[in-house]
């Protein structure tokens, strides 16, 4: 055996060590919505887990909420935005995330897209943080 196959495959084993490990999906938390391109590729999605919304987009979390309105609104927008760059996406969401997102809205005398507007105003004006 050569010494450059040892440093290869030393290098190797350092790479899979360092790599992120997939979290099983009993760890996940409950799913509640799922964004997808058009071969079926997960691209985001919203679990429910330890009373909080979590968000995650692109295989990363994004970050979490305890409000469904918030996580919904940024999800449908995320949707909305593949959308005109001209990408075919589908968002699925589970009836108790509307129904959550839906009443929260309410709660602040807002319909849901009354909500969803007020918080892309919002995004628009806040820069995003380098």
């Amino acid at each position: 055996m050569s010494i450059n196959s040892k440093s290869r495959r030393d290098a190797r084993k350092r790479a899979d060590a360092k790599a992120p490990k997939p979290i099983p999906a009993h760890k996940l938390g409950a799913p509640h919505a799922e964004l997808r391109d058009e071969q079926g590729k997960l691209l985001g999605g919203i679990v429910f887990k330890d009373n909080e919304w979590v968000l995650g987009l692109g295989g990363k979390i994004a970050g979490s909420s305890h409000s469904a309105a918030h996580v919904l609104a940024i999800i449908k927008r995320a949707a909305a935005l593949l959308r005109s760059e001209g990408r075919e996406v589908q968002l699925v969401f589970s009836a108790t995330l509307r129904a959550a997102a839906h009443q929260e809205a309410a709660d602040e005398g807002l319909g849901f897209d009354e909500f969803q507007a007020r918080l892309e105003r919002e995004m628009n004006e806040t820069p995003p943080a380098p």
